[in-house]
């Protein structure tokens, strides 16, 4: 399944080089606008499989204390947590993630944790490894509600050194893809997608770009195959040209199961 999703995400990306991003930009031009910025805090970690079912109790109980009454009042938009179902020696096991119109919104979360002895906790101590990343989206929507066992599939690409910069790539991405994920929002193939990009990397590094999806069941995934790869096909415009901005033709694939509630 990767290598068809993959493949498809990956063969638009070089328009700009190739002298279509004009084109494309003037064909969606009515469809596609940057919205106001939105924040994803995710922090990841890897925990012995000993002690995943007390993860899933500590999401389903710790972690509402916080997160429900910052959706409430509007410091959040959406919250979830997530288990990773591609496991890898060097890779997480599970995510939590809160997002928010502002930096601000984030951050007041963050303390709301550290001040209630959460990152403290035996069961976070535990963990073999933790990390966070904070990105940033202009183009994304979701359907408000909670859905609980649903499916996220992210792909993670990296810019080449002498690539546009990070924004510049997401929107002529985004003048193509946007109206696809709209339509698959509508006939209810997804219920939240996003194009993000990273807002803090090492300097060593470039960028990483990231498409996310969250389908509301597992067949969905088979779903969302489908109706992209039916898009792409329908499209004269889509050519090979991956290589001429990403390190790499194949990103990194995640697929999650989710508990997601938006605002």
């Amino acid at each position: 399944m990767c290598r068809s999703v993959c493949g498809v995400m990956v063969s638009v990306v070089g328009l700009a080089m190739l002298g279509l991003t004009a084109t494309l930009a003037v064909a969606q031009t009515d469809e596609v606008r940057e919205k106001p910025p939105l924040y994803r805090y995710v922090s990841y970690w890897t925990f012995p499989r000993a002690h995943w079912a007390d993860v899933d109790k500590h999401n389903a109980t710790g972690n509402l204390k916080v997160l429900a009454p910052a959706l409430a009042d509007g410091t959040l938009v959406g919250y979830g947590d997530e288990e990773n179902l591609l496991h890898s020696t060097e890779g997480f096991t599970h995510d939590n993630w809160w997002q928010a119109n502002s930096v601000a919104g984030l951050m007041k979360v963050v303390e709301a944790f550290h001040k209630g002895g959460d990152s403290s906790s035996p069961l976070l101590v535990s963990s073999t490894r933790n990390w966070d990343q904070v990105f940033l989206s202009r183009f994304y929507n979701w359907k408000a509600g909670s859905w609980k066992g649903a499916y996220r599939y992210t792909a993670t690409y990296k810019l080449k050194p002498d690539a546009p910069e990070a924004d510049d790539a997401v929107r002529t991405l985004s003048s193509f893809y946007v109206p696809v994920f709209e339509k698959m929002l509508a006939d209810g193939t997804i219920v939240a997608y996003e194009i993000d990009r990273e807002m803090f990397h090492p300097t060593d590094s470039r960028a990483q770009i990231v498409f996310v999806f969250l389908m509301p069941s597992v067949e969905g995934l088979d779903g969302f195959r489908a109706a992209l790869g039916a898009a792409l096909g329908n499209n004269s415009l889509i050519g090979p040209a991956f290589g001429s901005m990403m390190v790499s033709y194949t990103p990194q694939p995640d697929y999650l199961r989710v508990n997601a509630t938006y605002r």
